[in-house]
């Protein structure tokens, strides 16, 4: 699987979750070595990573919003 030369943080969260997926199959398949099997599991932390800060956002977006409909 050739890995974006995009940092994690840079990409929108669709894009970030599509390449974890990616990286699950990966690891799922097996036939890695565990050097790459590493750098993949690394990948994908960093991925996920990102995925939950898009998430976050979201939620405090939300919460903001429902808030002020609140007042």
């Amino acid at each position: 699987m050739p890995e974006s030369p995009e940092a994690p943080e840079a990409l929108t969260y669709e894009d970030a979750r599509d390449q974890l997926v990616e990286v699950v199959r990966t690891l799922e398949q097996g036939g890695t070595t565990l050097a790459e099997s590493l750098a993949l599991w690394e990948r994908g932390e960093e991925l996920a990573k990102t995925c939950q800060n898009a998430l976050d956002g979201a939620r405090a977006r939300l919460d903001t919003v429902l808030g002020q409909d609140e007042d």
